[in-house]
C-alpha cells in the first residue's frame, strides 16, 4: 500500500469532508500538524467536530480554522490562549465539550484500543459530570466516559519512514501517539522522512500499522504561546 503523498492537500483527498470528527494532535503549539491544518483550511470543509488538547492561538494552529468558521464543535481540555475561541463560544457560534486533560487522553487511548467507555473519579461533583452515568465502586463514585474515535486523525512527528512508523520529540509526544491510534484514517506529517527499515525499531512510538498516509512537511515555525521576559541586571 502506498502511504507517502507529495503534500498535505493530496494526503487529504478523498477523506476530508464536511461534518466529520477530526482528531488534531499536539500539545499547545508543540507538535501540531501545521501543513495539514493549512490544507484543511484551504479545502473549505465546514461543520468539523475537532478533538484537541487545545484550540491553538489566535491566527495560528487550529485558530486558523476558527477564523474561517470551519469548526462547529471543540472537545478540549484547555482553550485559554485563544480569544476568538472564547468569543465564538460565548456568542453561541461554537459548541464546547470540556474534558479534564487526563480524561481526554484516556478517552483517545480507549478509542484506539477498542474500549467503548471507562469509569473515572475525575470530574465527579462538577459540571463535567452532568448528564453522565454515575456508578459506585468500593464506596467511591465514578462517572462513565466514552472512548473517542475520529474519522480522521492528523498528527505531527519528528521523523517517520515510508511504512508510516513515527518517532516524536519531547512535548510533541503528548496526545499525538494516542490520536494516531484513534483515527479511522490517520495522516501524519513529519520533519524527516526516511525509507522503511532505517528507523531503530526500539525508538518507534507509533507503529506504521496505525498510519494510512504520510507526508514530509515544510516551513515549520516554532511559536511561543506565552513569552516571558525579565529585565537584564
Amino acid at each position: 500500500m502506498k502511504k507517502v503523498y507529495s503534500d498535505a492537500k493530496s494526503a487529504l483527498e478523498g477523506v476530508i469532508r464536511d461534518d466529520i470528527v477530526l482528531l488534531a494532535g499536539g500539545f499547545g503549539l508543540c507538535g501540531i500538524p501545521e501543513n495539514l491544518i493549512d490544507a484543511i483550511k484551504e479545502s473549505g470543509v465546514k461543520g468539523l467536530t475537532v478533538v484537541s488538547n487545545n484550540a491553538g492561538v489566535d491566527g495560528w494552529g487550529l485558530g486558523k480554522l476558527l477564523e474561517t468558521r470551519q469548526i462547529r464543535k471543540m472537545i478540549s481540555s484547555y482553550v485559554g490562549e485563544n480569544k476568538l475561541f472564547a468569543q465564538q463560544y460565548l456568542s453561541g457560534e461554537l459548541e464546547l465539550e470540556f474534558n479534564p486533560q487526563g480524561t481526554l487522553a484516556e478517552r483517545l487511548r480507549a478509542g484506539g484500543a477498542g474500549i467503548p467507555g471507562f469509569y473515572t473519579k475525575t470530574g465527579v461533583g462538577t459540571l463535567v459530570a452532568e448528564g453522565k452515568e454515575h456508578k459506585d465502586f468500593d464506596g467511591e463514585t465514578y462517572i462513565l466516559e466514552r472512548g473517542i474515535v475520529g474519522d480522521i486523525a492528523i498528527v505531527k512527528a519528528w521523523k517517520g519512514d515510508t511504512a508510516g512508523n513515527l518517532i516524536y520529540r519531547k512535548a510533541a509526544r503528548n496526545f499525538n501517539p494516542m490520536m494516531a491510534t484513534a483515527g479511522k484514517v490517520t495522516i501524519a506529517e513529519v520533519e524527516i522522512l526516511v525509507e522503511a527499515g532505517e528507523l531503530d525499531p526500539d525508538q518507534i512510538h507509533t507503529p506504521g500499522i496505525f498510519v494510512k498516509r504520510i507526508i514530509q512537511g515544510k516551513d515549520y515555525e516554532k511559536r511561543i504561546e506565552q513569552r516571558t521576559l525579565r529585565k537584564r541586571a
